[in-house]
């Protein structure tokens, strides 16, 4: 199915081909975040074939990735949705157009037609930085497509904020007080601190591509707290990237709370005294159809 937002202009939205593949790339790494690495065929191949499912929807959806082309069929923005078989909720995973303003309105109003089905639209659901950016959307880095999410009837929220540093070629030796285990989901390494045997701290790292690396979780058990132990952690865990030849690390702090909580400004303090900066606040959105209809598309 194609549908022309602008016969104007000759611009149609339809299906994703794989020659498209080189522009969609540009297309993606022109919003690429400090800390994030270039769009590689291999990181669009994944995406393609879906997110790992979860338990609560055990039947996932293969995602459709749709593309508005211009006049000469050239990409001039990509998104990417699914739904579940067994859950009547639509995805949003991300959307892509130079911050182009009707590009995004017409690729959001293609997929909100192609959802109608759907009572519950999500867009921008996600903590941790995946293949394809930081889960949520930066807010102030990407304007253009928070106001044209608000225009098509979605509505926002804060969900965390995106931290990144740079990392020394050759950091500060770090206490070893963790030890140290391959991780194969996400892959890469997992980082635990043992009392008697028992986990009391812990840290999941990787290192992708580009010299990037991600903190993915750092943990430390509320009986454990107040220690030092996340700051030991931390330490050894940039050593570890570090060492690895990551040159930069990212990683996203979940804050979605009205209001600043006791454990999310003990994370900042954390995470400021190794030098973190905050790169832009990340936001999630909701879209609800007064009543699920059924649509053909």
């Amino acid at each position: 199915m194609a549908y022309s937002p602008s016969p104007e202009s000759g611009s149609t939205v339809r299906a994703y081909r794989p020659e498209d593949e080189p522009g969609v790339r540009e297309l993606m790494d022109a919003d690429r975040l400090l800390g994030q690495p270039h769009c590689t065929a291999e990181k669009l191949a994944a995406v393609r074939r879906g997110p790992v499912p979860l338990a609560a929807w055990a039947v996932p959806a293969r995602p459709r990735i749709s593309v508005l082309a211009d006049a000469e069929d050239r990409p001039c923005g990509i998104i990417g949705y699914l739904s579940w078989h067994d859950v009547r909720t639509g995805l949003v995973c991300w959307v892509y157009a130079r911050e182009d303003p009707p590009a995004l309105r017409a690729l959001l109003s293609h997929v909100l037609a192609a959802l109608a089905h759907c009572p519950r639209i999500e867009a921008f659901v996600g903590a941790s930085p995946g293949p394809l950016g930081p889960g949520g959307l930066p807010r102030t880095r990407r304007g253009a497509t928070h106001d044209a999410l608000l225009q098509t009837g979605f509505t926002g929220r804060r969900c965390g904020s995106y931290l990144h540093r740079v990392l020394s070629a050759e950091p500060p030796p770090a206490k070893l007080v963790a030890d140290v285990l391959p991780c194969d989901f996400p892959p890469g390494h997992r980082l635990i601190i043992r009392e008697a045997a028992e986990p009391v701290a812990e840290a999941v790292v990787s290192v992708g591509a580009d010299r990037t690396a991600t903190v993915y979780w750092i943990e430390t058990l509320p009986t454990r707290r107040r220690r030092g132990l996340g700051h030991k952690l931390l330490a050894q865990a940039l050593a570890l990237l570090a060492e690895q030849g990551a040159a930069e690390v990212a990683l996203v702090v979940i804050d979605d709370a009205p209001h600043p909580t006791p454990g999310s400004q003990a994370a900042s303090r954390l995470f400021e005294s190794f030098g973190f900066t905050l790169v832009d606040q990340l936001w999630t959105y909701q879209h609800r159809h007064p009543r699920g209809t059924r649509s053909s598309a």
